[in-house]
């Protein structure tokens, strides 16, 4: 997810905040702290207000981490590379490298995350019976805790795709049907009835302001709806291409075509010989025929451009012992999912110890592009 930047590591798993995550942190703490606890305890001062109202949320936000983490601690359990976690304006969201391989572990890992909404609801409620009476602040922000834990699982156990609920249901009949693909459709079709119907649910609530719920409200769920009839057709989009690579090998997939440069030509060299002229963006780096490392566009906008004379590109590349490296023969689809696990960009194929081809993301879409179009 673009337009995030991280902010440390939660149990080796890298944490993330997209900036849209202000936005809805904001409209919590506002509404918190200008609506619901003003309404309900009127006796406060203003700061009690914003401090409860921005500890409130900053500990919703951390539930919600601890949620996707509860995915995430048990796709790692079952062998599943987590590249991170993410937070954004509808919550967070788990970044998996590859998908399930049994019905059985989709399950688990679909159901830990509203357990654990459950779970930690259940705390909060037992911290609101402990102060109710006796530290009103603390209590009101247990209860809102606690309700709006509950209402993230039960939200999220909503039968559609790509909702934990719609997981849940993809794997019950993956396990009965046996068929991944059809299993995975019918759930895409059912989270985009979820979405299309959060979409008309807003369109009425805007029109019709049923029990004093504002037009914000409304536009409000259609903006959810949208995002979860999107989220299921990019989710089954994903499924389809996944598929297709199945049968398909690297030295299928891989272009044979890609510059070789020398380890001792400058970066100013490479630029205005290869780049401006040719528009490549990956270049093999070989003496005398033999490999000795990758450069990329980005290792070349790590050097200042004063610099580029000075610096021969064997400074700046990948070197040959740090490359990750595939074989022709190797599946196309685990490729794709070393390449996400290992957030890399491209691969070179070896055959012995020649390089062959290489495999680049661009590459991959492509072909997935073109066969989804072809129909094959």
């Amino acid at each position: 997810m673009g337009s995030a930047f991280n902010l440390g590591r939660i149990f080796d798993i890298q944490f993330r905040l997209h900036y849209t995550w202000f936005i809805i942190f904001l409209l919590i703490t506002f509404s918190l702290s200008w609506q619901v606890f003003p309404a309900l305890y009127p006796g406060w001062t203003g700061l009690t207000y914003w401090i409860i109202g921005i500890v409130t949320s900053l500990l919703f936000f951390a539930s919600v981490v601890a949620h996707e983490l509860a995915h995430s601690l048990v796709a790692r359990f079952y062998g599943i590379p987590v590249k991170g976690i993410t937070l954004f304006i509808f919550g967070g969201v788990a970044q998996m490298a590859r998908e399930a391989a049994r019905p059985g572990v989709e399950l688990k890992m679909a159901a830990a995350g509203p357990a654990c909404s459950l779970v930690i609801g259940g705390l909060f409620a037992l911290l609101w019976l402990s102060t109710q009476g006796v530290i009103e602040p603390i209590a009101a922000l247990a209860f809102w805790l606690a309700q709006i834990n509950v209402v993230l699982a039960v939200f999220n156990l909503i039968p559609g795709f790509p909702l934990d609920g719609g997981r849940v249901f993809r794997s019950l009949l993956w396990r009965f049907t046996g068929n991944y693909r059809r299993s995975t459709q019918i759930a895409v079709r059912v989270g985009q009835g979820v979405g299309y119907l959060f979409i008309l649910l807003g369109i009425l609530v805007i029109l019709l302001r049923p029990f004093g719920l504002g037009w914000f409200s409304g536009l409000w769920l259609a903006f959810i709806g949208w995002f979860l009839e999107n989220a299921a057709s990019s989710s089954y989009r994903q499924v389809k291409w996944r598929d297709t690579l199945h049968g398909f090998s690297a030295s299928q997939v891989m272009t044979s075509v890609y510059p070789t440069v020398p380890s001792n030509i400058t970066v100013r060299e490479l630029v205005q010989g290869y780049i401006l002229t040719g528009g490549h963006h990956v270049f093999m780096v070989a003496d005398e025929g033999r490999l000795v490392g990758i450069l990329t566009l980005d290792d070349i906008k790590s050097v200042s451009q004063p610099s580029w004379e000075a610096t021969p590109v064997r400074e700046i590349m990948t070197p040959v012992d740090k490359l990750k490296v595939v074989h022709p023969d190797q599946d196309a689809l685990s490729l794709l999912e070393q390449m996400e696990a290992d957030d890399i960009n491209q691969m070179p194929v070896v055959s012995g110890d020649r390089v062959i081809g290489l495999v680049t993301r661009d590459n991959l879409i492509r072909f997935l592009r073109i066969r989804s179009e072809l129909g094959t």
